[in-house]
């Protein structure tokens, strides 16, 4: 859930700030649509429906929970693969599709498949960089280093303006050893800079998504809901996007 929760907590603190922000859902079990509000049983049209060609994105992107717009995703997403495969330059489908929305948003997020299948390469093809949210556990980073291999991949062969922004920790304890040394070892290891500040642990993200919103919605005062909001200051500083204003610094992040 960490990269749903980032996806859906980041999409909301950049709504708050006055920014016209897509969010992509690029999983079959459509956690992200069902966290912000949406049935996936009753969307007209999904992300699916969009790679297979049948609908435009403008028709399939519905508004959600916390001022943002979404793309969602339904259990038919769960066929894309085999659809895609066959297709030649599938992995610039998602791309493609996007580029005739894009324009009318400052920021969009795609939460990406949890595999390294074609949907993460359409993702990682679309997008502009990439945040890695790991959990601060010692298990959690193992699928860093494949996950980077295909980054770079898609960086040669698919999209030379791809960088990773980052790893954001999060399920934090500053308390423990072992939180902090999970950090240390993925810094070290992979040579990636570590997103600030982290993302403590707490069960009010796990009641967040029954809700319909974000943490930032439904636990506005939490210290969970503050370190998101700083995490996308930090992250529109570094986009050189402002705050509550339009701009043509648009960015295509995936939380992969």
């Amino acid at each position: 859930m960490a990269k749903t929760t980032t996806v859906a907590s980041l999409g909301a603190a950049f709504a708050e700030q006055g920014l016209r922000v897509l969010l992509v859902d690029l999983d079959a079990q459509a956690c992200l649509t069902y966290s912000l509000g949406v049935d996936p049983e009753e969307v007209a049209a999904s992300v699916h429906d969009v790679l297979c060609g049948t609908v435009t994105a403008a028709d399939a992107i519905v508004p959600a929970a916390d001022g943002v717009d979404l793309l969602p995703a339904t259990i038919d997403l769960a066929a894309a693969e085999s659809v895609l495969l066959p297709r030649a330059g599938r992995e610039h489908v998602l791309a493609t599709a996007l580029a005739e929305v894009s324009g009318g948003y400052d920021v969009v997020v795609l939460d990406c498949s949890p595999s390294l299948g074609v949907l993460t390469l359409n993702a990682l093809t679309a997008a502009d960089e990439v945040v890695i949210p790991l959990q601060c556990e010692m298990l959690s980073h193992r699928g860093v280093g494949q996950l980077l291999d295909t980054i770079e991949d898609v960086r040669r062969i698919l999209n030379d303006r791809l960088v990773v922004r980052g790893v954001l920790p999060t399920m934090f304890d500053a308390r423990t050893s072992h939180a902090r040394a999970v950090l240390e070892d993925v810094g070290q290891r992979y040579g990636l800079p570590v997103l600030e500040p982290p993302i403590p642990r707490s069960v009010r993200f796990a009641e967040a998504p029954a809700l319909g919103s974000s943490i930032l919605s439904t636990s506005r005062g939490s210290k969970g809901a503050a370190a998101y909001r700083e995490v996308a200051l930090v992250l529109l500083r570094a986009w050189k996007i402002g705050p509550g204003r339009r701009t043509t610094r648009r960015r295509k992040a995936a939380s992969a």
